[in-house]
């Protein structure tokens, strides 16, 4: 089994999409916001803010329409799922137990953007069979 040291890219986004998903996070207050961002390998063209139907500040689970229109757009777009998106509301930008055990796609880049300081933090990471790893992130513009 590969670890998750050999499958590593880094996020690479423009500013908008980085706005965009701390936007997301910021209105979703008090609960966790969720999306998804498509592109290839690791560079995001899209980000797709969803709903979190769990409405809770602790857990996030994507609406499953939501989530397969965002599916079939990005196949006829010619794009992949790249990774999905999250926000802590009150703790680090890192993966909770909880998170790791619904890191459903190894493939995916994990983002969390953590707004527990007066700066929201985004993060992101591999998490391949309960193992997590950190990549970087590249903010272009």
């Amino acid at each position: 089994m590969a670890s998750v040291g050999e499958h590593l890219l880094t996020l690479r986004l423009r500013r908008e999409h980085l706005d965009a998903i701390v936007e997301h996070a910021l209105a979703g207050r008090p609960n966790e916001a969720c999306g998804l961002f498509a592109g290839e390998r690791g560079y995001v063209d899209v980000v797709y803010p969803l709903t979190n139907v769990d409405a809770s500040p602790a857990t996030y689970l994507v609406d499953s329409h939501e989530q397969l229109a965002t599916f079939r757009e990005v196949e006829k777009m010619g794009l992949e799922i790249v990774g999905c998106f999250h926000s802590h509301v009150t703790s680090e930008a890192y993966p909770s137990k909880t998170d790791v055990a619904q890191a459903f796609y190894p493939e995916w880049i994990y983002a969390i953007v953590s707004l527990r300081d007066e700066e929201p933090e985004l993060r992101a990471f591999r998490i391949l069979d309960g193992d997590v790893c950190e990549v970087p992130v590249e903010v272009d513009g």
